[in-house]
C-alpha cells in the first residue's frame, strides 16, 4: 500500500505537541531531500502519512512556512519551498558574517563555564553525526551553533540565524553528503570549537570562513547542477 512506504512517519506516541511532532517529522523529511524542492504537500495525504487530524496538519504546515521551508503558491497550496544557488548564496553570505563575528567574540570573551558548555555541545554534535536520524543532528547543531551566539552575547544575530535554521540544515544536509570536500563538515566545525576552547579569536574566525567558504562552493556547484538537469529535463 502507498501509506506503508510512510510507515517511519506515523506518530504514535505523543512526548511533545503534536504539532510539534509534525513539525519535525515534515522538517526532517524536507531537510533530507525526501519530500524535494516544488512538491505540493497535499493535506489529505499528510494526514495520512503522520496519522494525525487536518487541523495538526495546517498549524505544521504553517509553521514551515514561517522557517521558509514551505510556500504557498496560487491554486497549488503549499508546496516544499525551491532551494537555488540565488537564495542559498544570500544565506551563506549572512552566516559568513555572524558566525565569524560570534565565534571571534566568544574566543575573546567568554568566561570558563561558557567554554564547557560549548565543549559539551561539540561533544553531543559528535555523537549526532553518528545518527540515522536527522531531527538529532538537527537538535545537535542548533544547540552547538546557538551556544557560540549567546555565549558571545549576539542574542539578536542569533535570532536571525535561527529564522534560517531549517533552510541552512537543508543546505547542510546537501553539502555533508557530498563526498569530495577537502574536510569534512564535522571537522570543520570541530576546528571551529577548538580554536575557540584555545582563546584564539582570530583562528576562530579563519574556522569560520574556512567552513561556510568550502560549503558555499560545494552547495553553488551541486544547486547549479540541479537546475541545469531540471532545465534539460524540461526542453
Amino acid at each position: 500500500m502507498e501509506n506503508e512506504k510512510f510507515a517511519d512517519l506515523r506518530i504514535d506516541h505523543v512526548p511533545q505537541t503534536l504539532r510539534e511532532i509534525a513539525v519535525e517529522r515534515i522538517r526532517a523529511a524536507i531537510v533530507s531531500g525526501r519530500f524535494p524542492s516544488g512538491l505540493r504537500l497535499v493535506e489529505r495525504n499528510l494526514v495520512d502519512q503522520l496519522g494525525v487530524s487536518r487541523s495538526v496538519i495546517r498549524e505544521a504546515i504553517r509553521y514551515l512556512e514561517a522557517e521558509g521551508l514551505v510556500e504557498v503558491l496560487p491554486r497549488s497550496g503549499p508546496v516544499v519551498a525551491t532551494l537555488d544557488w540565488e537564495r542559498a548564496r544570500q544565506i551563506y553570505d549572512i552566516r559568513l558574517r555572524l558566525e565569524a563575528a560570534a565565534a571571534a567574540d566568544f574566543a575573546r570573551n567568554a568566561d570558563n563555564a561558557a567554554r564547557a558548555r560549548l565543549a559539551e555541545a561539540l561533544n553531543l554534535l559528535q555523537k549526532a553525526f553518528e545518527s540515522d536520524d536527522p531531527q538529532v543532528l538537527y537538535d545537535a547543531t542548533t544547540r552547538f551553533y546557538e551556544e557560540i551566539f549567546t555565549s558571545a552575547g549576539h542574542h539578536i544575530a542569533w535570532e536571525i540565524v535561527h529564522r534560517l535554521n531549517g533552510r541552512i540544515s537543508r543546505l547542510r544536509a546537501l553539502t555533508l553528503a557530498s563526498t569530495d570536500r577537502r574536510v569534512s563538515g564535522q571537522a570543520r566545525m570541530q576546528c571551529i570549537a577548538e580554536a575557540i576552547l584555545a582563546r584564539d579569536p582570530d583562528a576562530a574566525e579563519h574556522a569560520v570562513r574556512e567552513h561556510l567558504t568550502e560549503a558555499a562552493q560545494i552547495a553553488k556547484r551541486l544547486l547549479e547542477s540541479q537546475e541545469a538537469t531540471k532545465i534539460k529535463g524540461v526542453s
